[in-house]
């Protein structure tokens, strides 16, 4: 019984991480959850008290792993420059996941306060290797710069989900070259006067 309640929890999560991907937060509802799962209605809120509960569930199981990913990459980078492009590039690298999909689709209003500090805890393991990196590199405020990057990641994540005129292969080096050369300088090269 405890192994058929675990497959229809895993399957509830599979569904709604499908439901986040195609369609965001407001595709996210009780009544799909139920159409996806072949589940009654009254069926998914015994796993599930809210949408949010589904929600939080959801980040304690994907963003871990998605995180590992990323650091994964960080770690197997040379350099302090090559760490720094390794995160960037395995984030963006990472969009087109569902895993990730959902994660991003996920509104931190929709979290309650513990939730959300969990997800700040796992991201803050990463923002402390970006810091290091940065520090090696010999920026002045690593931390503040650290913040600015993850900024330039979110926007290029946001314009790959929106399907941009852009390929997202191009995003994903403008988005490179921007965190390793800044906006004087692209792929090394100083623009041109």
């Amino acid at each position: 019984m405890a192994e058929h309640r675990s497959m229809q929890r895993r399957a509830l999560l599979d569904a709604a991480r499908s439901l986040l991907s195609e369609g965001g937060t407001e595709a996210l509802t009780f009544p799909a959850l139920a159409e996806r799962t072949g589940l009654a209605r009254s069926s998914v809120y015994e796993y599930f008290r809210s949408r949010a509960a589904v929600v939080e569930e959801l980040c304690a199981v994907d963003f871990p792993v998605w995180a590992a990913e990323v650091e994964a990459a960080m770690e197997a980078a040379g350099t302090p420059a090559d760490k720094i492009e390794a995160y960037v590039r395995s984030q963006l690298t990472l969009v087109g996941d569902r895993r990730h999909r959902a994660v991003v689709a996920i509104s931190a209003g929709e979290l309650e306060a513990g939730a959300r500090e969990r997800i700040r805890a796992a991201h803050g393991g990463l923002v402390a290797m970006v810091v290091a990196a940065l520090s090696a590199l010999g920026h002045p405020e690593p931390r503040l710069t650290a913040m600015l990057l993850q900024g330039v990641v979110d926007a290029a994540v946001r314009r790959i989900e929106l399907g941009a005129a852009e390929v997202p292969e191009a995003i994903v080096e403008a988005a490179v070259g921007m965190a390793l050369y800044g906006v004087t300088r692209q792929g090394g090269r100083a623009p041109r006067e």
